[in-house]
């Protein structure tokens, strides 16, 4: 009789995230027995009772860590509230950046930032280049000559640090950066930031490290997002939206960002001191589609393109920006074991410039990339061997080279690697590649090697990486007048950039368990060391009968960068969280010494927050954070230090209705001088949003 008036009553629970939201799909398991639930979309579920006492279970879910719960007897309560606690640092979340396989980021014996997609939501960044510099210190964007955006990270500039979509390479540049406007974040679901070389598996240009954004898949039937935000500094509007939908075996994303802003005044045109005087307004429009068809569970292709159109306002011209891209690539997956990538892609980037509506051709600009490429990984275990290769076609022609003149250059590479897991605690990864390139006729090899120790209590990386750069098409054929200033001359003879990595990292991860500071923490500290040889500059050209006085690209001695990473993130249960990240950097021998780049030594970013799901309806999310640089090493005395703070509100007021509220610059600072990598700001600066996601309103 007692048996069978407990099998009448069930264990019942709801799971719910650190802000009170249900989490559906967590997997409930009895630690004793067989018995085993899975969450609805309610974060409910529901197990046999079989006796009269407690019963302990273990929860898991990914992005949480997984705990141990006892459930009250049957006949104690109906539902019981279990609340999981987020892993900080996103143990379980695959990354595929620093392996170019998919990983657990807690298996990756790289350090890999991931920025995730509540990261970029909570952001509201417009493009990349305002997320990185909430998130990341010891990165600087400044401006350049033409007021184009130039970037430095951890003492590189940007023609070192590889920019992906999808793990595909970007065409363009301007004063050796990509265009960082072209990359909205609209559709990206995940940010993921390898720092320190990564030749032996990316080639060209990944010298001082690899950002890759990866776009976002949805599961759902149908989402759709519409979004506008006016922020006061040059009454920037940006509006944009979101479409995903799955009909069978097809699967699309489709976005579309328009931002339009206005001169920003900054200072007084007769102000000597400051180099910069205002920041040009325009508009841009970006528009990509993301189309994957499954032919069956193992088979699967994909098609993107994409459409970019900037034009940046001047006081007597226009500057015109356009991009075109598209791909296909499928993805065959045979019998768990062994995968196989094929692609094809095409990036074309060209700029113009305008006169009274009028083009003037005089500073035309067209770079096209063709680039196929091949993967192929075979699981042997817990062991992994992936060997792949690319061709890449690359034509330009520009406004900087000789009259009329057009250069293209081929590409090659091949490259291995073998992730070797002998123990449960020990990791070593070994990655070889050879290029050549065929415009320089120089050929390069790299190697990696990286290995991961799961030691009680802290995880262990250490790593040496080869980065190289081959010179491009315009350091070998520039011909340049610098509206009159000098003569700017390319240099065919150039030799590839080189440079050897070493890093060791520490990290600690653990649960805290007594109220009230129920949560969990983690600790990262991570030390690096670059030397950076025959770094590609211009230096003095004394001329010849042939060419004037002016400036030539050539090889110089190389620069040491040495620094220091610390990474700290505590978040309680109740919705606090604290976070805060320090970057020490120290270069030596022949620094780049200019107005553009120059390094600051310390710099760090922080950020407290309160996230909580008040009720079904409500929920909050409210944070105060900030950002510090100190003076750069520089003999320019008009570079000074500064902290700029900004304070976030974003409240989802009901189904799908969210509203955003920022103040940037909270402390109403303002620079003394405008300098290239001074703060360009006016002082306090509000924005208010909005985005619906109109699909949960019909939930």
């Amino acid at each position: 009789m007692s048996v069978d008036a407990f099998a009448d009553n069930s264990y019942v629970g709801k799971v719910l995230d650190e802000s009170g939201a249900p989490l559906a799909g967590a997997v409930v398991k009895a630690v004793k027995g067989k018995d085993m639930a899975v969450t609805d979309v309610d974060g409910v579920f529901e197990l046999p009772c079989r006796t009269s006492d407690a019963l302990k279970v273990t929860i898991s879910y990914i992005g949480y860590n997984t705990e141990e719960f006892i459930l009250r007897p049957c006949d104690k309560a109906a539902e019981q509230i279990l609340r999981m606690v987020p892993d900080m640092t996103s143990l379980d979340e695959v990354v595929v950046t620093a392996t170019r396989t998919p990983k657990s980021l807690k298996d990756v014996p790289v350090v890999t930032r991931v920025i995730s997609a509540d990261d970029i939501k909570k952001a509201d960044a417009t493009n990349i280049q305002d997320l990185l510099t909430d998130e990341l210190p010891g990165l600087e964007f400044s401006y350049a000559m033409s007021q184009e955006t130039a970037m430095n990270m951890n003492g590189f500039g940007g023609n070192a640090i590889l920019f992906l979509v999808d793990g595909e390479r970007l065409a363009g540049e301007t004063m050796d950066n990509v265009d960082y406007s072209r990359l909205n974040l609209g559709n990206v679901g995940q940010i993921e930031i390898v720092k320190g070389a990564s030749s032996a598996l990316y080639g060209a240009n990944a010298v001082g490290g690899v950002v890759n954004l990866i776009t976002r898949e949805s599961k759902e039937p149908w989402t759709l997002n519409v979004n506008s935000r006016y922020r006061s500094a040059g009454n920037e509007w940006r509006s944009g939206g979101e479409l995903n939908f799955n009909a069978g075996r097809f699967n699309s994303n489709t976005s579309v960002q328009y931002t339009t802003a206005e001169t920003i005044k900054l200072t007084d045109a007769f102000d000597t001191k400051s180099s910069i005087h205002e920041i040009y307004g325009g508009h841009s429009l970006n528009i990509k589609e993301r189309l994957t068809y499954y032919v069956n569970d193992n088979l699967r292709f994909i098609a993107r393109g994409g459409y970019f159109a900037r034009v940046s306002n001047r006081s007597n011209y226009d500057d015109h920006y356009k991009d075109y891209s598209g791909g296909l690539k499928s993805v065959w997956d045979v019998a768990g074991k062994q995968n196989l990538e094929v692609s094809y892609s095409y990036d074309q980037y060209d700029k113009s410039r305008y006169v009274g509506g009028i083009r003037t051709h005089d500073h035309d600009y067209s770079n096209r990339q063709h680039i196929v490429h091949g993967l192929y990984t075979r699981f042997f275990g817990q062991n992994v061997l992936t060997v792949g290769g690319d061709y890449m076609h690359d034509y330009l022609t520009t406004y900087q080279f000789a009259a009329g003149e057009k250069h293209t250059q081929h590409s090659v590479d091949l490259f291995a690697q073998f992730d070797y897991n002998p123990l449960d605690w020990l990791n070593i990864i070994g990655s070889l590649r050879e290029d050549y390139f065929s415009a320089s006729r120089n050929n390069s090899v790299t190697a990696r090697v990286a290995a991961m120790a799961k030691t009680a209590p802290v995880t262990v990386r250490a790593s040496y990486a080869g980065g190289f750069r081959a010179p491009t098409l315009k350091e070998m054929y520039m011909n340049f007048d610098m509206a009159g200033i000098q003569m700017i001359y390319g240099n065919p003879d150039l030799k590839p950039e080189r440079s050897h990595n070493f890093s060791i990292s520490l990290e600690r991860s653990a649960l805290v368990s007594w109220d009230p500071l129920r949560g969990s923490y983690s600790v990262n500290i991570s030390g690096y060391y670059n030397y950076y040889d025959s770094r590609i500059t211009t230096m003095d050209y004394p001329g010849d009968a042939e060419r004037e006085a002016g400036a030539m690209y050539c090889n110089e001695d190389g620069v040491k960068v040495a620094g220091l990473d610390v990474n700290l993130r505590y978040r309680l249960l109740m919705g606090l969280g604290a976070s805060a990240s320090y970057n020490y950097l120290h270069m030596s021998g022949r620094t780049i010494d200019s107005q553009f780049s120059n390094p600051r030594p310390h710099s760090a970013t922080w950020r407290l927050d309160y996230d909580k799901q008040i009720c079904s309806e409500y929920k909050i999310y409210a944070a105060i954070s900030g950002r510090y640089m100190s003076k750069p090493e520089s003999r320019y005395e008009t570079d000074g230090a500064y902290s700029l703070w900004k304070f976030t509100l974003q409240q989802r007021v009901w189904k799908g209705i969210n509203v955003n509220f920022m103040i940037e610059n909270l402390f109403d600072y303002r620079p003394e001088v405008y300098y290239w990598n001074s703060a360009p700001t006016t002082g306090r600066t509000y924005s208010v949003g909005l985005s619906l996601d109109v699909d949960a309103m019909f939930k």
